[in-house]
């Protein structure tokens, strides 16, 4: 019996056009979406951009004083305003000094795929959604850094719980936490000088949200990227529309997001968003400044009762402060394109899946999904990190899958390790099938019982050979310390180097050359970058 053929990634049954009843495109469509039209307030939109980027401290008009990166965004808000205009759209949590490294990969990318996609009559722009209205301060209140010593640097900020992100004021005891930390930092004074004129740049914002997207816009500003909060009034008063729209029917969308988490899971995938009965697509930010799910009251969502709140109640908070009423995952998205022209979402795997389950959800806003860009994807390796893996012969993304097992099979092959090589287990094989033969002939019978004992036996040596792979790697890594060293570089804390290591690391070792680096690659690539 042939087994069967191992279940294909998300993002690879996507990319293969093979999951069309959750998707509305593929990249391939990209064309197609962006001469497709779209009605929208455009002058509206720019508008409350402008204010936005005001309010930030971050001036749109060209003038004689004005940096690249203003004059740029002067420009690139000029282009929105364009009939035909698109945009690419990146978007992650407000990270602390930027978050893990792939939050600058993902706003790189929608720079890089609308730079490709751009032309003179249909110009697209790159915008970064920054999820100020996540309140999960446990996620963006830490971050990793590693210096040249190689000693690991873990800061960690005391953020208040269950309140969104973008209302948490930046403090000044935050600036000098941080500054001190790259003032012990091992790495040139000239990098971290750069490296500190941007964090006192991004340190100049009023919210923890503000710093992140100062950051954000001092790293890629002058490459065109438009930085976006929702929360910010202007631009929350352009979405009450759509949240009014929801509060009429508050658990079609959820009741739609389960449908498709059932056929999901009958296609083998496991669902990322689930619904339980009476919840909504919507959060509500309370006076205290606590964000909590709305729910229904009663089996309909005809009901005008929500738990601790009545239909009229909430549409007159929309009207009187919209940034209150906010979208949670299963809404974030459709909520997102209704207020842009969105020709492509960058998405990471995760977020991904979630977006398999809300085709329906942008159906009852009368909105077709975007295309679904899976992300640039980078590993950085340091020279010495880049020496170490062409040393042992494997690539970073075979570290990072089975850190032990690769570099132990590694050292089996260069240290002829015998008894850990295939060869030995082929000859086994080939013993075991004459044995099965010769036993045959006096008993048909005991062909079969000879398969089983060589089936049982090559399983428990294939354990015994990975054993003696991590023991290779443990005991390299006793005599020369080198597991460890490619652990902490593309392992850190356990997680794949650009979901953990903050990219600021690179910049302060070795200056601007990562980020140019950065900007010369193909969005949607997925790369590992030896740094000169």
């Amino acid at each position: 019996m042939t087994p069967a053929s191992p279940l294909p990634s998300l993002t690879d049954a996507y990319r293969a056009g093979h999951l069309t009843e959750f998707f509305a495109h593929t990249p391939a469509d990209l064309q197609a979406v962006l001469e497709a039209g779209r009605e929208l307030d455009r002058p509206a939109l720019v508008a409350a951009l402008r204010a936005y980027h005001a309010d930030l401290g971050l001036p749109d008009r060209a003038d004689k004083k004005s940096d690249a990166a203003a004059r740029t965004l002067s420009a690139q808000l000029d282009l929105l305003a364009h009939p035909e205009a698109r945009v690419v759209v990146a978007g992650q949590q407000a990270g602390l000094l930027g978050g893990p490294a792939y939050s600058v990969h993902k706003a790189a990318d929608a720079v890089l795929l609308a730079r490709q996609l751009s032309t003179e009559s249909r110009p697209v722009l790159p915008v970064f959604w920054i999820a100020s209205q996540d309140h999960d301060a446990g996620e963006v209140a830490s971050t990793s850094l590693l210096d040249f010593s190689e000693r690991e640097f873990r800061p960690h900020l005391e953020l208040p719980q269950g309140v969104p992100v973008g209302r948490i004021g930046w403090r000044t005891e935050w600036t000098a936490q941080l500054l001190e930390l790259i003032s012990e930092f091992d790495a040139p004074e000239v990098h971290k000088a750069a490296v500190r004129a941007h964090l006192d740049f991004a340190f100049a914002g009023t919210t923890y949200a503000d710093v992140f997207a100062r950051l954000m816009f001092r790293l890629l500003g002058e490459h065109g990227l438009i930085v976006l909060d929702p929360l910010h009034p202007a631009l929350a008063r352009l979405m009450a529309p759509a949240l009014a729209r929801e509060l009429e029917r508050p658990l079609d969308g959820p009741q739609r997001i389960e449908e498709a988490a059932e056929r999901l899971a009958g296609r083998g995938y496991t669902p990322q968003l689930r619904r339980p009965a009476g919840a909504t697509n919507l959060f509500i930010e309370e006076e205290g400044g606590q964000r909590t799910l709305l729910r229904v009251v009663g089996d309909s969502d005809k009901s005008q009762h929500f738990d601790g709140h009545t239909r009229a109640e909430l549409l007159a908070l929309l009207e009187r402060d919209p940034s209150r009423l906010t979208p949670a995952a299963g809404l974030r998205p459709i909520i997102q394109d209704i207020l842009l022209p969105t020709a492509a979402f960058v998405v990471g795997p995760g977020e991904l899946a979630y977006a398999a389950e809300l085709r329906g959800v942008y159906a009852l806003h009368g909105l077709t999904q975007p295309v679904l860009w899976p992300r640039l994807s980078v590993t950085w390796l340091e020279p010495n990190v880049a020496r170490l893996l062409s040393r042992f012969g494997v690539t970073a993304a075979q570290f990072q899958r089975d850190p032990e097992g690769t570099l132990g099979r590694a050292l089996a092959t260069t240290q002829q390790a015998a008894s850990l090589g295939q060869e030995r287990l082929n000859t086994l094989h080939t013993q075991f099938t004459a044995l099965a033969s010769e036993l045959a002939a006096l008993d048909p019978t005991l062909r079969s019982s000879v398969a089983r004992t060589e089936q049982r036996t090559l399983a428990r040596l294939e354990r015994h050979r990975v054993q003696g792979y991590v023991a290779l790697a443990r005991a390299e890594n006793d005599r020369a310390g080198q597991l460890t060293r490619l652990k902490k570089h593309l392992l850190p804390a356990g997680h794949p180097q650009e979901r953990e290591m903050n990219f600021l690391t690179y910049l302060l070792k070795h200056g601007q050359t990562p980020l140019n680096m950065l900007m010369a690659q193909t969005a949607g690539a997925t790369v590992e970058l030896v740094i000169p």
